[in-house]
């Protein structure tokens, strides 16, 4: 044999060892990866013609390659940046889910106090003209107290509404006996007298434990919202590990270095990549489920007996009422604080009761069950409590879905049907190792990325401690507890609304009236039979008569 020949063959022997298996000289040239990179934006200036020793590649295959320095570098942060974006784009669903539904909520509860405190503010113009006018700041304070309370200010309910039924008592007693002049002391007295006497009836207690459950619900509901809204929208952005990165660059684009640019990962791989990436963020998925399952017990509750709309609706109604009964025992009422408070001096110049009087204008029209309106925000509470469940239930599990959901996404995978034609991390074959569990702690053996299962991601941790805290809240206001003050009410225990409903039906005298008016009659008595009948004053004649919700009853 010539020595030519030899010479010629031995080069080209060792050249044939060194490919890759399955090589072919087709698979030698680098055209369709330099197609494939520039169409993601980079210069072809870094890419060679022919493939190249690979000596110099830090994460892909140091086999025969279409990738240079530059190369890797660039294709491993475009890898970080597109898995940050998968995970955006992945769970886009639960973030605007907590955003929209955070701001119809919100806008929804603020219309609505509006609306209450606008239809309270018209009819008792109508009603008491003057009288109202002149005192209205009682129950214009009543109502930045309840919003006050709802942005999250550190407002007691009840003593807040004891404080308002004081005042209204202090303010009433003074017009019931115009005879009289009571100093700030005296008035102080009969304040102290609420309690005892139940001047306005048990309108105040009934509204106590409607008002306080209910507000106590819908805060802690929306404070529940803006936690979701938070968490989601901060897990959403995540900032991979040096050891993702790399495992990220070996999935997505060492395909390119290999040249095979179309190949896409197998379908397990990407799961054991995108698990490892995301351990920290599936562990946060037990406290992100509690927190769902407790704002659906919170909005069960907002369905049933701590419905706001049926409280704030009639709120108006329901204080007229306790106007009249504190009018229907006046005399009663005056002679008991006289009693204990002493005989108050008369006043230097009477005034007359006929102008008073006519200061109401008795056209007051009644409230009526079926005029409810689509009260705010265009929807009602039910409709839109049911909305919200619904994308609730579906935001169950989405932290440990991810990796499931973005390795099903057709543009990062090869699917589950294409298991043989599929880039495994090495060559184009079938992915043989088992998947990962999910959870930092199963991570211990992912063969795809390095993760240190000793230290949980801080930031995570943070994540969960805030949702503890709102499940807390929320179990609470499930309760009828608030948080902050659960242990301030005398009637934290027993009939009071301090304690809660643990079965699924409230005791009677806790449910709300939304199906038809309070009943509202003239003979209609919550004192013992013992108890005075109301004097023949003028005034109070005169306003037993004007705020009798049907005008049938006034002649």
């Amino acid at each position: 044999m010539p020595s030519w020949i030899g010479a010629v063959i031995l080069p080209l022997s060792g050249l044939l060892l060194s490919l890759p298996a399955g090589a072919d000289v087709k698979a030698r040239s680098c055209g369709e990866v330099r197609q494939a990179y520039g169409a993601k934006g980079f210069s072809l200036a870094d890419i060679p013609y022919q493939e190249i020793a690979g000596e110099h590649l830090r994460i892909c295959p140091q086999e025969y390659t279409c990738c240079t320095t530059e190369m890797e570098d660039k294709l491993s942060q475009q890898s970080k940046l597109e898995f940050e974006n998968l995970v955006e784009e992945t769970s886009h669903f639960v973030r605007t889910t907590f955003v929209s539904r955070h701001k119809k909520f919100d806008e929804f509860f603020r219309e609505l106090l509006e609306n209450a405190e606008k239809s309270l503010n018209d009819m008792f113009v109508r009603t008491y003209g003057m009288l109202y006018m002149q005192n209205s700041e009682v129950f214009q304070d009543l109502f930045t107290e309840l919003k006050r309370y709802y942005t999250g200010g550190n407002v007691n309910l009840e003593e807040m509404l004891n404080d308002f039924w004081a005042r209204l008592l202090e303010r009433m007693f003074q017009l019931i006996n115009p005879q009289y002049h009571f100093s700030e002391d005296y008035l102080e007295c009969v304040s102290k007298y609420t309690d005892q006497l139940k001047p306005f009836g048990d309108v105040p207690r009934k509204l106590k434990i409607q008002v306080t459950r209910a507000f106590i619900a819908a805060r802690t509901f929306v404070q529940g919202l803006t936690v979701g809204r938070e968490v989601a929208n901060r897990v959403s952005k995540v900032s991979p590990t040096p050891g993702c990165i790399r495992a990220l660059m070996k999935m997505l684009y060492c395909p390119y270095c290999r040249g095979l640019p179309t190949v896409r990962p197998c379908n397990n791989y990407c799961l054991n990549v995108m698990k490892g990436c995301l351990a920290n963020q599936a562990d946060l998925d037990t406290e992100w489920n509690l927190f769902i399952d407790a704002m659906l017990l919170v909005a069960e509750r907002l369905e049933g007996p701590f419905n706001i709309e049926s409280v704030m609706d009639p709120i108006d109604v329901k204080i007229s009422e306790a106007i009249m009964n504190m009018q229907e025992n006046s005399m009663q009422v005056s002679a008991k604080v006289f009693q204990g408070c002493g005989q108050p001096k008369p006043a230097p110049a009477l005034r007359s009761a006929r102008s008073v009087a006519e200061n109401f204008n008795t056209r007051f029209r009644p409230y009526n069950p079926e005029e409810r309106p689509t009260t705010a925000a265009g929807t009602s509470l039910d409709r839109l409590v049911t909305d919200i469940k619904e994308k609730l239930k579906l935001s169950k599990k989405v932290w440990s879905a991810l990796p499931y959901a973005i390795c099903k996404d057709e543009s990062v995978t090869a699917g589950t049907s294409n298991e043989e034609e599929c880039w495994n991390g090495h060559s184009k074959a079938r992915y043989l190792p088992e998947i990962m569990n999910d959870g930092l702690t199963n991570q211990i053996n992912n063969p795809e990325v390095d993760v240190d299962i000793t230290r949980p991601d801080t930031f995570i941790r943070q994540q969960i401690m805030a949702l503890r805290v709102m499940t807390n809240k929320l179990k609470n206001a499930y309760n009828g507890n608030d948080v902050n003050f659960q242990d301030t009410s005398d009637e934290s225990s027993g009939s009071g609304s301090g304690s809660g409903c643990m079965d699924d039906v409230c005791p009677t005298e806790f449910e709300f009236v939304t199906t038809e008016a309070p009943a509202v009659d003239p003979d209609r008595r919550e004192v013992d039979s013992s108890a005075a009948q109301p004097g023949p004053s003028l005034l109070s004649g005169s306003l037993i008569c004007i705020t009798l919700v049907s005008q049938s009853l006034c002649r």
